[in-house]
């Protein structure tokens, strides 16, 4: 499938706007938005394995689509929710444990870049990843 391989974040587009929507503390932003994140992506069918690995931790995430599954942010926050395939692009649906709000995530190949979007009260962020 087009998104297995290993992704290195390149750049960001308004990611320290939506951390702030999201309730990060400064400094969390700071270091967050040079986080050096790498995601390794493997689907088989319907599952993924998605290891992050970042300057804070390093992380396997294994779901089902269509499945509910906890996951817990870099920052702490945890969410309950699924990703879901809406053409070639994973759409993660996701609500906030501490406040019942959602989060709207998208992953797509465009070109040879990852493209992983997240939408949180209105605040739209992009994080833009090449093969690694």
């Amino acid at each position: 499938m087009a998104l297995n391989g290993t992704w290195k974040i390149e750049k960001n587009d308004n990611y320290e706007k939506f951390m702030e929507a999201m309730g990060v503390n400064m400094m969390k932003r700071k270091l967050g938005a040079h986080d050096n994140l790498k995601l390794v992506i493997q689907q088989d069918g319907n599952k993924f394995i998605v290891k992050e690995s970042s300057n804070f931790r390093t992380i396997d995430i294994e779901f089902t689509l269509g499945v509910e599954f906890e996951y817990s942010l870099a920052d702490g926050t945890e969410l309950t929710g699924s990703w879901n395939m809406e053409g070639n692009k994973l759409v993660g649906k996701f609500t906030r444990k501490d406040n019942g709000k959602l989060l709207t995530a998208y992953r797509e190949v465009v070109g040879d870049e990852l493209v992983q979007t997240y939408v949180y009260e209105g605040v739209e962020a992009k994080r833009i990843f090449k093969r690694g």
